[in-house]
């Protein structure tokens, strides 16, 4: 079985306000995240990680949506890597795979959430993934060209990822007693020398980040329901 962390403890300092609560269409960010993962059949619980400050609050959010598969809600840390070594804690004994999704990702899909699932199941460890499609280059701290980089083969990485809890855990422990800092699971892996699996999305997963992102997530709902 399938536990999904989701991710909500930013402090969504780039928008000014939080950017979780913020209406597309006609629920917050936040509901819509939650909802993906609770109409994905094969996730079998949710822990929300959340700000102290806003525990409660996505508590009443939890209630009102009336999502049956959030058993906890609970607060983070200073750090992304805090807030999912919480969670992790809460995890259910009976659950074998490990999903960790941003909660600013609203248009996350059961379809695509199911399909990284299915690759983590075969090989261990899956993360989806978009293809680099835009011209890179480097620059330096005057903001000068110096050169550029070949996007093949180049990848921005994306959540949910999805890994075998054994996996998960053993990455994370090497983490805190590294004291490393990670800005994703996939990253925690590396450090094992594990092998992650990437899934090709083509299809919009924006994060929200700045408030042009929403017109974006806006757009995006909104084509759906056509």
């Amino acid at each position: 079985m399938l536990s999904a962390i989701i991710v909500a403890a930013g402090s969504s300092q780039r928008m000014g306000f939080d950017k979780l609560l913020a209406l597309v269409g006609d629920r917050p960010v936040l509901a819509h995240t939650i909802n993906a993962f609770e109409q994905t059949p094969s996730v079998h619980e949710i822990i929300l990680v959340a700000r102290e400050e806003r525990v409660a609050e996505f508590e009443e959010l939890v209630r009102q949506n009336q999502f049956q598969k959030v058993r906890h809600v609970i607060p983070g840390g200073l750090q992304r890597q805090d807030s999912v070594a919480a969670g992790l804690k809460q995890v259910a004994a009976e659950c074998g795979f490990i999903a960790v999704h941003d909660a600013a990702r609203p248009l996350i899909t059961p379809e695509q959430i199911e399909r990284v699932f299915a690759c983590a199941r075969k090989h261990g460890a899956a993360a989806l993934a978009a293809p680099v499609t835009d011209t890179i280059k480097r620059a330096g701290e005057d903001r000068v060209v110096s050169g550029g980089v070949a996007r093949d083969n180049l990848y921005t990485m994306q959540t949910p990822q999805i890994f075998a809890r054994d996996l998960l855990e053993r990455a994370y422990t090497a983490v805190a007693e590294g004291k490393l800092s990670v800005t994703d699971e996939v990253s925690a892996v590396e450090h094992l020398g594990e092998k992650v699996l990437l899934v090709p999305n083509d299809d919009w997963n924006v994060k929200i980040t700045y408030p042009r992102d929403l017109l974006l997530a806006q757009a995006a709902m909104a084509r759906r329901s056509t």
